[in-house]
């Protein structure tokens, strides 16, 4: 140490201490890694040695310099180039939730992929990149990666894993080859992490409460924290993997070797946290985390950023390594080539446009261009317009008639509506939300002389962010909103009241947050009543949580969960299809049958046993059911159900034959027959003979039914616009005009309150996208 004059300890880790020094011949400052040989184990000095050999081999200035390395009083002393920036972590903590504008996120990212490509161009494979090991100059311009403790230099570009050394420190690992492993069995996790305390089935040490083992193909854990505590069990592979827990890829989670594009997953993470200003995967406990990292689900980043970043994100964590760009690839993307070019250049930034989309006429006959091209005239002749992709209608809530949503150029496939939500989701995947604009915004005040309240106008937007997630399908509470990605994750947010939102508190959230109990399921459906949620799993597994009373949760009692809770099913029953309602549930079976559970007031869930036209005597009425139990009421019992739908008071199904039939509450005429007598009988539709209907729903005094081939019916109270045209309570079924002037036909249909959703698609002779 004679060359060098210590100044103050920056840092402390598993191997020693890190101390800033001053280099006596230049007066330079530089990092000295103090690495006591003695104290280490065999490993600890090889993984220590390695790090010597990984940074003789780079020379990059972006790659921290290595200087050399000496002994002194029994320890290792490692020099290396010192940056006083501190680190990338540091950098975006202090930015709180400012976000960083694009061309800064570039500036860092485009940096860090050439270090990253330096590194691999030398075989080497970093395996603990993460915005900890990433510093920055003085002026936080340069970036320069360090930390090469745990890297692996291969001899070809063969794979590795790495084995925990002493303490089960990662950075004290050694390196094997994959052939040269053999991993032990599963153990089960001694909770050697900070779990929180809702996950634990008592305080202080317990074992974490609720998962099981069970690997399979599409999920690394099938059981969910919803049941009696068990003990958790992490395969040991896990427990062998090297890096940081939060960015490794899903290979390393389920024990495969360790390669090259699990370096990009982790560039990705880090190019993720540029722009989220947080971690794409983080949880409370490593099984929640690998659920996280296995699913391939994180919260979006936000649509303020281009569409090639964001698609660059999803690109760099693709579930598949073989999805993931090799770097060479990315450096060649133009959204890189833009950053690197400035980077390089030292006489002022290259502006660079983004090439747009040009419209170019394609050869004569092309049907692709005579649909898509718009409003763009060829020759002489302006072409027809063609129809939009979709239409979505809302009426009711003082809208007298079908107004016709705005639709941001997308197609929307299914719709849901809630007591103040209107929400779509898109062929793509997105979710669209509609709103009314801000007090100011539009409108516009009564002019003189007239009438009538202007009509309330909506503006659209999609969900900010959702750019990592696709949407396959959404469901609406009274002021909650719950969504299901195509990888079988539920999303909700909103309103926490009585715990719907399944997360185990009251809180509100703004953002769709992962419900983390259904983690180990693939989920296919999810269903909102008023306050409380029902979920469905490929393996038709039933959960329920949110408010209980009237045992609407199907759990046999009347309590409330914040969590979701698996619901037992009657022996023989499987769920195909779940639906809820203000204060209750209903179930729809393989063959067609139906479960209720909840308040069956007016009968309108027909658990009523009672045979066709038989009136019950009150002490045969069923006015609630705790459990799911199959409907009583003929027809009901007897005809497999293709759609059924639950309101306030009434409830509607179509059977496989396509008839319509309606039970409970009569009060509005909302059941669809001249007499507006009280009876708990369901009774068939008046007025629809002939008409084969395809799905029903119902709002709260209001049904609309929907035929096969597109045909829109209302009936029921007629305030407020409910019926969707300027007439009073209509006791008998009639049609709703839309404005369409092409063929269409209806692809879903939401009621709730008094309003209602629908959405339309036009039939052309082009096949509809899957």
């Amino acid at each position: 140490m004679e060359k060098y004059e210590r100044i103050r300890v920056v840092g402390r880790g598993a191997f020693g201490i890190v101390h800033l020094c001053l280099r006596k011949a230049d007066q330079k400052l530089v990092i000295i890694k103090q690495i006591p040989v003695e104290q280490m184990t065999k490993e600890e000095r090889q993984a220590a040695q390695n790090e010597c050999q990984v940074l003789k081999l780079l020379n990059h200035p972006n790659v921290i310099e290595y200087y050399e390395n000496f002994l002194e009083d029994k320890a290792l002393m490692i020099a290396m180039e010192y940056a006083p920036g501190g680190t990338l972590a540091e950098f975006i903590q202090k930015r709180c939730n400012s976000l960083l504008e694009e061309e800064t996120i570039l500036h860092f990212f485009v940096q860090i992929l050439l270090a990253l490509h330096h590194v691999h161009t030398h075989l080497i494979l970093h395996r603990d990149l993460k915005t900890q090991n990433i510093l920055l100059d003085k002026h936080r311009m340069v970036v320069k990666i360090g930390d090469f403790g745990i890297s692996k230099i291969l001899s070809s570009k063969s794979k590795a894993y790495t084995v925990p050394g002493h303490g089960g420190d990662l950075q004290g690992a050694r390196s094997l080859e994959a052939q040269d492993l053999t991993l032990p069995p599963p153990l089960p996790l001694k909770n050697p992490w900070p779990f929180s305390p809702c996950l634990h089935g008592s305080a202080g040490g317990s074992p974490l409460a609720c998962f099981e083992k069970k690997l399979s193909a599409n999920r690394l854990l099938r059981r969910a924290p919803v049941f009696p505590p068990c003990r958790a069990v992490i395969p040991a592979s896990l427990l062998q993997v090297v890096g940081t827990p939060c960015y490794i890829s899903p290979e390393l989670c389920e024990g495969k070797p360790y390669n090259q594009k699990s370096d990009i997953w982790a560039l990705g993470c880090v190019l993720y946290e540029l722009a989220s200003l947080k971690r794409a995967f983080e949880a409370a406990n490593l099984p929640a985390l690998v659920l996280k990292i296995m699913s391939g689900t994180f919260a979006p980043i936000s649509d303020r950023y281009s569409p090639e970043l964001r698609q660059l994100v999803l690109s760099l964590l693709s579930l598949e390594p073989a999805q993931r760009p090799p770097l060479s690839h990315i450096m060649a993307q133009p959204l890189c080539i833009r950053a690197l070019l400035n980077l390089h250049t030292d006489v002022g930034s290259v502006c660079m446009r983004r090439a747009e989309k040009s419209v170019a006429p394609s050869s004569t006959g092309s049907r692709t261009t005579s649909v898509r091209c718009r409003g763009i005239p060829r020759g002489p002749v302006r072409p027809a317009i063609p129809p939009p992709l979709s239409s979505v209608y809302a009426w009711g809530g003082g809208l007298g008639t079908p107004l016709r949503l705005p639709m941001l150029n997308t197609e929307v496939v299914q719709v849901a509506i809630g007591r103040t939500q209107k929400a779509g989701v898109t062929r793509s995947g997105r979710l669209i939300l509609w709103e009314a604009p801000p007090l100011g915004a539009g409108g516009g005040s009564l002019l003189p002389g007239a009438v009538e309240q202007p009509q309330p106008q909506f503006i659209s937007r999609f969900l900010e962010g959702q750019s990592g997630v696709t949407i396959k399908h959404v469901a609406c509470g009274d002021f909650f909103t719950a969504c299901l990605t195509d990888r079988g994750i539920i999303m909700t947010f909103g309103s926490g009241s009585n715990g719907c939102l399944g997360h185990g508190s009251l809180t509100d959230i703004s953002q769709p947050t992962i419900v983390e109990a259904l983690l180990g399921y693939e989920m296919v459906q999810v269903a909102c009543g008023a306050s409380h949620v029902l979920a469905l799993s490929t393996e038709r597994e039933l959960f329920a949580w949110g408010r209980g009373d009237s045992g609407r949760l199907g759990l046999g009692t009347r309590e409330s969960h914040s969590c979701p809770q698996q619901v037992p099913m009657p022996p023989g029953q499987e769920a195909q299809r779940v639906v809820c309602g203000i204060d209750s549930s209903m179930i729809l079976t393989v063959p067609g049958q139906a479960l209720a559970c909840g308040s069956n007031r007016f009968n309108k869930l027909g658990l009523d046993h009672l045979s066709l036209g038989e009136e019950p005597v009150p002490h045969q009425q069923v006015e609630e059911a705790l459990s799911f139990t199959l409907l009583g009421s003929a027809p009901l019992d007897q005809e497999p159900l293709l759609s059924i739908d639950l309101g306030t008071a009434h409830s509607a199904a179509v059977t496989a034959s396509g008839d319509c039939y309606t039970f409970g509450s009569n009060q509005h005429g909302q059941l669809g027959t001249n007499a507006r007598r009280g009876s708990r009988v369901p009774c068939k539709v008046q007025g629809l003979e002939g008409i084969k209907m395809a799905m029903v729903a119902c709002g709260d005094a209001f049904t609309v039914a929907i035929g096969a081939e597109g045909e829109v019916y209302s009936w029921g109270k007629g305030a407020r616009g409910r019926l969707g045209r300027r007439d009073e309570d209509a006791g008998l079924p009639r049609p709703v005009q839309l404005d369409e002037t092409h063929p269409y036909t209806v692809t879903s249909v939401s009621c709730c309150h008094g309003n209602t959703l629908l959405a339309v698609r036009p039939v052309t002779d082009e096949p509809v996208p899957p």
